[in-house]
């Protein structure tokens, strides 16, 4: 992990992914990138630690989920909820144009590259 400067700590990823493995691939990259991971598997577990953290500066979904709504409705959520929040949808099912997604936000193929998702995440929210 890199070192960010005192006072300056790294931006909070939220990962919102239903498949364990898929999960535990993506928070090891956001980690080795440098920014905080912290992990939901579905919509609803993400809108609780939303609701109850500030500090979440990118949501990180997956597309296809269980529970009361996919990643795509939670992306809209957020963008209506929280606006300041960047947004990096990942699917491997679907292939979306940029008007099917909220504002300040991406879309990232499955499989993706580490170093690909990287960059997207650097892109919205800065280097850490």
């Amino acid at each position: 992990m890199t070192g960010t400067p005192a006072g300056n700590p790294p931006p909070v990823v939220l990962v919102v992914e239903d498949e364990p493995l898929l999960r535990m691939l993506a928070v090891d990259v956001v980690e080795e990138a440098g920014f905080v991971a912290i992990e939901a598997r579905d919509a609803d577990e993400a809108v609780i630690l939303l609701e109850s953290r500030t500090d979440i500066a990118l949501l990180f979904t997956d597309i296809n989920m269980p529970g009361s709504m996919d990643g795509l409705k939670l992306a809209h959520a957020v963008r209506d909820r929280w606006p300041p929040i960047k947004i990096l949808v990942v699917s491997g099912k679907q292939q979306f144009q940029s008007f099917d997604l909220p504002s300040n936000s991406c879309f990232v193929g499955k499989p993706y590259q580490a170093s690909a998702l990287v960059e997207e995440l650097r892109s919205l929210v800065g280097s850490p």
